[in-house]
Order: C-alpha cells, then structure tokens, then sequence
C-alpha cells in the first residue's frame, strides 16, 4: 500500500493553482481548473483529482491544451448555447456559458447547452452539479479516447463515455445527483490498479485477443467493457453523438490519449439538456420529487444517488503524488 498524507482540501486547491500558473496557465483558467481539481478529490473521485495535475501541466507547456484562451459563447437560436473553448480547458468554458444556459433555460424551459473543442472535462458531474445549484434539472454527456469495443466487435471505438444527471430540491440544493461511467469502470480505475500491482474484477475488459482478463496491464492494451452489455452499448452511443457529433468535437476514434505529454488537442465535446422545472407540471415537480424521495427512504439502507452528500475537508493523498503537485507548485 502506498504511504499516505492528510491534506486539507484548500491546501490542494492552492497547490493546483499555483501549479497550472506556474506551467502558463492563465490566473482565472488555473482558478477554474483548480477548484474542479479540489472538490474532486473532497468528493473521493482520485480519478479526476490530483491524479490529472502533473498531466495538466505538462500539457500546458507542450502546447496540447491552451492555458490562455479565451472561450466564445454563442446563442445561434433562443434555447440554444454554445461555448468554443478553443482547445483549452472545460472548466473556464463551462463557467463562460454557464449563466447564458440558465437564462436561457428560465426563458424556454429548457436549453441545449453545448462547449465544444475542450480538453477533457474529467469530472461530469462537477458542471451538472452547478447547473442544480442553479435551479435546473442538468443531463451531461461527454466523450473521451476510444477504450470499449462494441459487443461482438475487437476494438476499441467509444470513449469511458459518461453520463451525468443533478437534480435541484427546490430550497438552493441537491435532491439527487450521479455521474458515471458507460463502460463498465472508469479507464482511470484501471490504470491505477496496474499502477498498484493489483488486479481487477472480471467484466470489466479483454485483452488484445478479445479474452476475458483480470490483469489490469492486459485490459490496458486490450479493450473495456460496456456497463450492462448492450444497455450500456447504447447509452454510450448517445452519449456520442450528443458530445461528438452534435457539438462538432471530436468523436472517440479520434481523440488522442488524454495523458500523452504531447499531440494534438483532445478537441472534446460536452452537451448539457437544461431544464426549469418550474415552467413544467404547474409546478408539481418538487411535490413529485420529494414524494420519491420519501418512497425510496421507506426502504431501510436505500437513498436517491447523491443525497446528502457531505464534502470532505481533509482526504488522505498519496505521499509521492502530494510531494509532485508540491514540486510542480514551486517551479
């Protein structure tokens, strides 16, 4: 087991920040990009923490992502939102469009929220959430570099491909909340059991033959699995083309590996349907929601994904990755 250090979750957003500042990144962009990283890792999502940081920053001095951009929002018809982000990053592109997409979402009812040309947005629900904190039902999609193969074929195609929906309460909170994976796991779950010399469930992938394997190494060079076979097939296929194809990024095939220190732009998508629930159902909606809530409650152990989520201050990090975002922080 690697050594660990408890660090307060400010200190780690302060670390990221200056760690993107100090590889180019503008001051408002690492701000954005540090916050996601922090709450990321106050949430317990190690995947899409500090683990990305080093990566960040290499690419930001390779050029594979633009620290300095400024993203474009365009409102082309009324219930319709796009961010350019410009081949930078999708957290400052989200926060661009973020306030015209619930406007927008207030005067129509709903609104197709769009930020095209990113860098990986990594964790989905963190742009889903802020949406709910808004008012707004959120549904986000996003894809990434081809890992799963389709069920009866022997590569790679479609992205982890998540799927993320945030539900508000109605009293400035969340109801309910989930973002996952459409393959069966997260590829950053798998890395980091071959990182660890650990193996993994079978299910979850095949190696380069197409056979089953529980060597992380293996499922590496070989493909993922879809969640739920073709049931999760499809979903990961609408989460293409919402992500891809409709906000004219990149589909799976072509995006390059999200960590390489070099190459191309990922050039990624993310689309959000905005929704108000007030401007539906004569307002019953937060009746209807609090009544489900109840009827799952009933049953002792059960509880609507992401209810009552509490934040973490402090997280144990691993020693050797904390002493590198302090090395990359001082540079």
């Amino acid at each position: 087991m690697p050594l660990m250090v408890c660090v307060d979750v400010s200190e780690i957003e302060s670390v990221a920040n200056a760690a993107l500042v100090a590889a180019g990144a503008a001051p408002n962009v690492a701000q954005n990009v540090a916050h996601a990283t922090a709450v990321a890792e106050a949430n317990g999502n190690r995947i899409c923490g500090l683990y990305y940081l080093e990566s960040y920053c290499t690419q930001l001095g390779t050029g594979r992502v633009n620290g300095a951009v400024e993203p474009v929002v365009t409102t082309p018809r009324p219930g319709v939102v796009i961010v350019d982000a410009g081949f930078g990053f999708a957290q400052p592109a989200f926060a661009a469009g973020l306030e015209h997409a619930v406007a927008a979402a207030h005067t129509n009812g709903v609104c197709s929220f769009s930020v095209a040309h990113s860098h990986t947005a990594t964790s989905l629900g963190y742009f889903t959430e802020q949406l709910a904190l808004a008012g707004m039902i959120a549904i986000g999609a996003t894809n990434a570099s081809p890992r799963v193969a389709p069920p009866g074929g022997s590569r790679a195609l479609l992205g982890t491909n998540p799927i993320a929906m945030a539900v508000p309460d109605g009293a400035g909170g969340i109801a309910l909340q989930f973002d996952f994976a459409t393959s069966a796991v997260a590829l950053g779950t798998i890395t980091m059991a071959a990182a660890n010399g650990e193996s993994i469930p079978a299910g979850w992938a095949v190696d380069a033959d197409g056979n089953p394997t529980t060597d992380p190494s293996a499922a590496v060079a070989g493909s993922m699995l879809s969640a739920g076979g073709h049931k999760g097939y499809g979903i990961g296929l609408l989460v293409e083309l919402l992500a891809g194809a409709l906000t004219g990024s990149n589909l799976s095939a072509d995006i390059p590996p999200l960590k390489a220190p070099d190459g191309p732009p990922h050039n990624i998508g993310q689309h959000y349907l905005v929704i108000d629930p007030t401007a539906h159902s004569d307002g019953v909606f937060i009746e209807r929601l609090q009544q489900l809530a109840e009827l799952v409650d009933d049953q002792p152990g059960a509880r609507l994904p992401g209810a009552g989520r509490n934040r973490a201050n402090e997280v144990d990090i691993d020693d050797a990755l904390w002493a590198r975002c302090q090395e990359l922080a001082s540079a």
